[in-house]
């Protein structure tokens, strides 16, 4: 018995190294000639560009839209779905991706004027970290999160004005914007 069960484990490992081996030569036969040098992704390689022209970098997130003032606040752009938390130096500290809601603020400054731990919002979700900063026909405006933690496109024949993020980004926000603080709404 312990002969033929060490002849099974020798074909065993013999299939093993063949398996092994013809892997390797399956990795091999696609590596780069070249493995130092760094791949191409060809999905998002920038456009053709003319001689001379200059390239267009790559956009930095954490870049603070140019028209959005000065010193500490909270930047939305409404086209970007960004939200940007800048310090007292201009520099962003924290910057996120939203689901703007049904009503928009126009482009402009407001203040924070009030915040909530944890309300239902205007659409019937459970939502935590809520800052409000203005009215648009007689519908709050705001930054929240969903406690479930969704981020659902809201219902277009609902009249809604939460701005919705990740819960560890209405963390953040809960921190940055006190009352008072300084939104900038930037197109």
């Amino acid at each position: 018995m312990a002969r033929s069960s060490s002849g099974f484990v020798a074909g065993l490992t013999a299939a093993a190294v063949a398996a092994v081996a013809f892997l390797a030569y399956q990795a091999s036969a696609n590596a780069p000639a070249d493995v130092s040098a760094k791949p191409r992704n060809t999905a998002s390689a920038p456009a053709a560009t003319t001689p001379g022209s200059p390239e267009k970098p790559a956009k930095d997130p954490l870049a603070v839209p140019a028209n959005s003032g000065s010193g500490a606040r909270v930047v939305y752009a409404l086209a970007e779905r960004r939200v940007w938390l800048v310090d007292q130096k201009g520099q962003a500290t924290h910057t996120f991706s939203v689901m703007p809601s049904t009503v928009h603020p126009a482009p402009g400054t407001y203040t924070v004027t009030s915040r909530s731990g944890t309300v239902r919002g205007s659409d019937g979700v459970k939502i935590e970290h809520v800052v409000r900063f203005t009215t648009v026909q007689d519908v709050s405006i705001g930054f929240s999160a969903a406690v479930d933690g969704t981020l659902p496109t809201p219902d277009p024949s609902r009249k809604t004005g939460g701005i919705r993020m990740k819960r560890a980004d209405g963390d953040a926000m809960w921190t940055f914007a006190a009352i008072g603080a300084k939104v900038v709404v930037v197109a």
